[in-house]
């Protein structure tokens, strides 16, 4: 269910990509996915602001505002310092609670985006189980400075060696 509503909004929100991914774009795009690092760094990344506020408020006001109708009469008596200070606490929340979601929607983005790259160049490959695997392989290559146009070939023979 929850995947379904992530997936909904994250087609909504970011716009695919006109080129596909190349190899080297992604290997690093994996790497960074593998060791849950910037994800600004992934090429073809691209979202509207705008659309994620709109889908984040809508999200809020439907957890919100049966709460607020709920607890009206109580809230309605308290004593106003406590009701700023309740405003000021639910801000917080709004805020704070916004960059995190706005976090986990681009982790499932890039994910998901390095997921469908993965399909075209490894496609005997599964994602969930070789994704590791072949970040560790992608960093031996780069520090051994194996060439750009021999990287793709010492990935895929590293990995059927290793199988």
């Amino acid at each position: 269910m929850f995947e379904k509503l992530l997936d909904k909004i994250v087609h909504f929100v970011f716009t695919q990509p006109k080129y596909p991914m190349r190899f080297r774009e992604l290997m690093e795009a994996n790497r960074v996915v593998v060791d849950n690092l910037d994800i600004k760094m992934i090429p073809g990344l691209k979202f509207c602001r705008l659309k994620l506020y709109a889908v984040y408020f809508i999200i809020w006001n439907i957890i919100v505002l049966p709460l607020a109708l709920l607890f009206h009469d109580i809230l309605a008596k308290l004593d106003c310092h406590l009701s700023i200070i309740l405003a000021i606490i639910f801000t917080l929340l709004f805020f704070g609670t916004y960059k995190i979601f706005e976090e986990r929607v681009k982790e499932y983005a890039a994910k998901r985006l390095v997921k469908e790259a993965w399909q075209k160049y490894l496609p005997h490959f599964s994602y969930e189980k070789h994704a590791e695997e072949v970040a560790q392989i992608y960093k031996e290559a780069v520090d051994k400075e194996i060439p750009k146009h021999k990287i793709e070939h010492y990935v895929i023979e590293k990995l059927i060696h290793e199988r």
